[in-house]
């Protein structure tokens, strides 16, 4: 059995989950404690149910365990199961009785096809393993049985179960009716996506796991498959909503679309029939609950959530989910703090599960994006979508392959996808790395010192391509907080020049940015370490915004500009430009996000004026362009100007994806060289999907409707993302925050870690020296060297 790969993840603890079960479940000399519950029920008979049923009997003999399965035993929905080498390892710890069953019928595999345009690209060293559900059922039946399990098939589990049973275990599928029975405690969120898709099967097994894109008069189809025995494979068939419409399958049976299908992909099935198992067309819904358990009831599985096909198998997660529960039954004191831990385990394991199966979900829904890739960087982009397999990942299993997409893409030799320069109009940056704007609340009077200076300047040194300022204020009015920089004064724009001389002459090739902006209804606040958007105590200057409502019921209501107050920020914002050309900056960014001024109008939640300059979004545009228009009027032509934009307010009737592409495609047809695209902060009562990189699909959108350079930021944390991200063409450039305020050098530290040495990052003389990583302690033992026989 291939051993689960250096750096899977979860795989550490999920081994340690099937050891505590195992070891309870076989040390005769493990301590004696009460064994609870006595009576077990277990609705639904699929492998999560089955696989909980088996763990929980042999842990304690003594324990009443019943499965309720309204099916029949040989009923199965779906054909091959892919299981994961860790989940093969939890369960060879927890029970090698159902491992040894279910080895011999395992189909190997370690390749990925993708066929696009009728180019096959192969990248391998993944390694997957299959088998039928069908047979896998068979195994977790008769494991049952020979535990003494109660199966009870054809019967539908009675009501009152929690009543007559110490636990009753809810394993009844993405439709539980036990979820629904009480859903007012388990507070599920069922997200329908737009995909449909169809389960079928081919009997052929497929040499590798793969992807197939047809590009038909309807729109965009994707086959996925799989092989799951010596002789068949699983076939996954799927498209938007709009192109099943288009193609008819809404108004014909399922087999006649299936016929279509198999035609569509003809030479992916060799010209041989697909099957189905009385399938039909579906849409993919996200299970998420608040809760797990209720009383003596617990979800597992599809019950308790779902994760999209295209990253992997919910038994896989079901079976994870059985042998935590049966752990945590044997550890805890009491049924309530064992359903507790559960939850406290899985959790976080399903919720990262289920945000990269909804990156992948949602990479495959716009797929008709990247079409036009090239075919290698195509490939790569699929296979990374989400964000679980990355550049470094990936160079590891298939060294060639990654080689290939580098070339591609035109890196030089030995020359991270990091490292390759990008040019925005009379600017070059020598790598893709930005450190992004961030407060520092530290100025006096709006000046910039020595905290900027050093600041701004380690960075400088420490290797990023571009170095951005924080948001620099065009007002006393226009600071966020009395710590602000401004560029409203001629003393401001000496003190910046000061820092930008330093930049140019001792980190040259490194470009210095600055983001002009004004604070809006935010503005007139505490530093944020002493209270974010919390008012000043006293002192307090008034605000202005687009419409007369306060960011949050203790702020400050602001005044409603009228058209002569427009005109004088309009104004502002020029002069601060002219005096950011002459104090040297390389680079100049509006900042339209975040709810501050320019942002306020953007947004429907904050804008609500009935004059030119609200209503719909190009009305809500047209001022945010009009400063825009005036700065690029005053800024240099040969140096770019980036607008930064909230992508999605994250709230209900607020900015979405959709209007920030009209949004970027707007300021684009005016002269923007790159959008830097972030997200929220527009509105206080947002509702934010944090996670890995959470931002960049929103850059990537821009990106390839638009055409226009984008910069991804938002969670991007290691230079193996910023990688990925560039090479798989989803951003140009990436900016970190807070990884360089950990780091003033990442960027010369990840070169070093990579071990890059050229032209797209430069140690600064002084620093030469420590430009390879420091020595650390052995951490290797000394080998055997000799070994007698007995």
């Amino acid at each position: 059995m291939r051993m689960p790969r250096s750096g899977a993840r979860g795989c550490v603890d999920f081994a340690a989950t099937a050891a505590r079960a195992r070891q309870a479940a076989t040390d005769p000399h493990a301590p004696t404690k009460p064994r609870h519950p006595l009576r077990v029920a277990i609705i639904g008979g699929g492998p999560g149910g089955l696989y909980s049923a088996a763990l929980l009997k042999r842990l304690d003999p003594a324990r009443e365990v019943t499965v309720w399965e309204r099916n029949a035993p040989d009923d199965t929905f779906g054909f091959g199961v892919v299981l994961s080498d860790e989940t093969l390892g939890g369960i060879e710890h927890a029970d090698p009785a159902v491992f040894e069953a279910m080895r011999s019928d395992f189909v190997r595999w370690d390749d990925i096809d993708i066929v696009h345009r009728g180019v096959r690209h192969t990248s391998g060293g993944h390694g997957f393993a299959a088998l039928g559900r069908r047979r896998l059922l068979d195994i977790l039946h008769n494991r049952c049985r020979a535990l003494g399990v109660d199966l009870r098939f054809r019967t539908e589990a009675p009501a009152g179960l929690e009543e007559t049973h110490d636990l009753v275990i809810a394993a009844d599928g993405v439709n539980s009716t036990t979820r629904g029975a009480h859903a007012p405690v388990f507070r599920p969120h069922v997200t329908s996506h737009h995909c449909r898709y169809i389960w079928l099967a081919a009997d052929f097994p497929f040499e590798a796991f793969r992807f197939e894109i047809a590009e038909t008069e309807h729109g965009v189809m994707q086959l996925h498959g799989y092989p799951y025995a010596p002789d068949a494979s699983t076939v996954i068939i799927e498209m938007r909503e709009e192109v099943w419409r288009a193609a008819g399958f809404d108004e014909v049976p399922p087999g006649e679309s299936v016929e279509s299908c198999a035609k569509i992909f003809a030479e992916a099935l060799r010209g041989r029939p697909l099957r189905s198992n009385n399938a039909t067309w579906t849409t993919f819904r996200t299970v998420v609950n608040e809760h797990w358990s209720h009383g003596r009831t617990v979800l597992l599985g599809d019950a308790a959530h779902t994760a999209h096909f295209s990253i992997g198998s919910g038994t896989k997660l079901a079976v994870e989910d059985a042998l935590a529960l049966a752990a945590c039954l044997d550890e805890q004191p009491s049924l309530e703090r064992a359903l507790a831990a559960y939850e406290a385990e899985r959790k976080p394991v399903v919720a990262s599960t289920q945000r990269a199966a909804r990156a992948s979900l949602e990479w495959f829904e716009n797929l008709g994006l990247y079409l036009d890739q090239p075919p290698r960087q195509f490939a790569f982009n699929l296979l990374t979508r989400s964000r679980r397999v990355t550049h470094d990942n990936l160079r590891l299993r298939d060294a060639s392959f990654t080689g290939a997409v580098e070339r591609e893409f035109g890196c030089p030799p030995d020359t991270p996808p990091m490292f390759t320069p990008f040019r925005l109009r009379g600017l070059t940056l020598r790598n893709r790395v930005v450190v992004s704007p961030m407060d520092m609340y530290s100025a006096t009077d709006g000046v910039p010192g020595d905290f900027h200076l050093v600041h701004l300047g380690a960075r400088a040194l420490g290797g990023a391509g571009l170095v951005m300022t924080e948001m620099v204020c065009v007002s006393p009015e226009g600071r966020i907080t009395p710590g602000c920089t401004g560029l409203y004064s001629g003393r401001q724009a000496e003190a910046w020049k000061r820092i930008t001389n330093f930049v140019h002459a001792r980190s040259p090739g490194t470009a210095i940015g600055v983001q002009l902006g004004h604070s809006g209804r935010k503005g007139s606040t505490k530093l944020m370490w002493e209270g974010i958007d919390e008012p000043l105590p006293e002192g307090n200057w008034p605000v202005v915004a687009p419409s007369p409502i306060p960011y949050r019921p203790f702020n400050q209501t602001p005044r409603e500009l009228s058209r002569a107050q427009l005109t004088d920020i309009r104004e502002q914002f020029t002069a601060a430009a002219w005096r950011a050309a002459r104090a040297g900056f390389d680079l100049l960014e509006l900042h339209c996000a975040h709810g501050y001024l320019l942002s306020g109008f953007l947004s429907p939640l904050t804008n609500r004026r009935t004059d030119a300059y609200g209503g719909s979004l190009a009305k809500r545009l047209r001022f945010p362009l009009e400063v825009f228009d005036a700065v690029r009027g005053v800024w240099p032509q040969e140096r770019p100007m980036t607008v930064r934009i909230s992508a999605t307010d994250w709230a209900e009737g607020g900015n979405t994806a959709e209007d920030a592409v009209e949004i970027a495609r707007a300021f684009a047809a005016h002269g923007a060289d790159a959008i830097d695209v972030s997200t929220g902060q527009v509105v206080a009562e947002e509702h934010p999907d944090y996670g890995r990189s959470y931002q960049t699909p929103y850059a990537d959108r821009i990106r390839h409707e638009t055409g226009v350079p984008v910069i991804a930021v938002g969670a991007i944390s290691s230079w193996d993302d910023v990688n990925s991200l560039i090479l798989a063409g989803r951003t140009d450039l990436c900016a970190l925050a807070r990884p360089h305020l950990y780091d003033p050098h990442w960027t010369l530290h990840a070169a070093a870690e990579q071990e890059y040495d050229g032209p797209g990052v430069v140690w600064p003389d002084p620093y030469r020296a420590g430009s390879r990583r420091p020595r650390t302690g052995r951490t290797d033992a000394p080998k055997p060297r000799l070994t007698l026989g007995s």
